[in-house]
């Protein structure tokens, strides 16, 4: 594995949505990159904060009391316990940065859960 990880060339390798693809570790967290299209499921992280920064496209954050819209570039962290269910009508590429073991589900499980991918050396 090499030290240097170009997110350009990541995102190109990806070709399924809501796939989350580890790019890198740092201490407990992993830099996640993803492509997101439609709507996911509503669910929370009862233990951690998430935070997506969008890369490329128009991300909605859906909260139960408002939506949050992230363009290109946006951060945004959901705190732990808050529900929320990302949904996106064109695709988006975005960064996510979580602890190891994060389900992208978090407790809502289901069809959606995916395991964690890594990209080839």
């Amino acid at each position: 594995m090499t030290d240097v990880h170009n997110v350009t060339n990541a995102l190109a390798s990806i070709s399924d949505h809501w796939q989350p693809h580890r790019l890198t570790s740092i201490n407990d967290y992993d830099i996640k990159l993803v492509k997101i299209q439609g709507e996911f499921v509503w669910h929370t992280h009862p233990d951690t904060d998430e935070l997506f920064m969008v890369l490329s496209g128009e991300l909605t954050i859906q909260l139960r009391d408002r939506d949050v819209i992230l363009g290109p570039n946006d951060v945004f962290v959901v705190p732990r316990g808050v529900e929320h269910c990302p949904k996106a009508a064109a695709e988006v590429s975005a960064l996510l940065i979580e602890p190891k073991g994060t389900v992208n589900t978090g407790d809502a499980g289901g069809e959606m859960t995916a395991e964690l991918q890594e990209f080839d050396a």
